[in-house]
């Protein structure tokens, strides 16, 4: 099989980044893809230290405010990328690129979507907004990429509780699990060609068997909350 060459774009410290990498080794020849790039609009980034310390090559993006680095679709291009994987990435994609990359760029967004997405509404301000909104439900939403933030065709959400007593770090902390373990298999997903982004914009099949979304359940440890998720993936070809 032809794994998927996988770019992922990062902002910040790449915790998504190592999630993916980690999962991508524990299924070693089972994998659809190789990370072989990530890239920042950021050259401190935490995230492109950790490629550097697992051998993924490495590249620093220009960007509006000046500073100097490489254009995106150049990068991406020059390292034959099949799949863009946004991890924490807060620069919008040009449209040029989200165009040609239509059903092959995913993102993660971590809250439900569309309630609380959109611009400006990341990290913890979408973690106090859905505070402040006084919903019983919070989660990670993996979704395919379009030219608007936040607003491709949804593949999966993962219900996460909101806690008595929770602030925004509180939250944040339990969906950051939730993202660490859900995406990492959405990408698989992607990557192997199980999943498709139809024309008409329904993503099929779902991520999930009908009715069969696990609750994220803080008490359980990652092996059996990933064992939840495996249990409830819809099985396609």
């Amino acid at each position: 099989m032809t794994r998927a060459r996988i770019g992922v774009l990062a902002s910040g410290g790449g915790s998504n980044l190592q999630a993916l990498l980690d999962y991508l080794a524990r299924l070693g020849p089972a994998r659809a893809g190789d990370v072989v790039l990530v890239a920042s609009d950021r050259g401190s980034a935490g995230a492109l230290a950790r490629a550097e310390g697992a051998g993924v090559a490495t590249a620093v993006l220009s960007t509006s405010a000046g500073r100097a680095g490489e254009q995106l679709d150049d990068v991406l291009t020059r390292f034959s990328v099949d799949l863009i994987v946004l991890a924490g990435y807060l620069k919008l994609i040009p449209i040029d690129v989200t165009r040609r990359f239509v059903g092959r760029m995913v993102n993660v967004h971590p809250a439900p979507l569309p309630a609380f997405g959109g611009t400006g509404m990341y990290g913890s301000r979408a973690h106090q907004a859905v505070l402040a909104a006084g919903v019983p439900w919070s989660g990670p939403t993996v979704h395919f990429v379009d030219e608007v933030f936040d607003h491709g065709a949804p593949i999966a959400h993962w219900p996460v509780p909101v806690l008595a007593g929770d602030d925004d770090h509180a939250l944040a902390e339990r969906v950051l699990r939730a993202e660490h373990l859900l995406y990492p298999r959405v990408i698989q997903a992607v990557a192997s060609g199980r999943l498709r982004l139809g024309d008409d914009g329904v993503v099929t099949p779902p991520f999930f068997r009908d009715g069969d979304v696990p609750v994220f359940d803080p008490a359980l440890d990652d092996a059996s909350l990933g064992r939840a998720l495996d249990l409830a993936i819809e099985v396609g070809t």
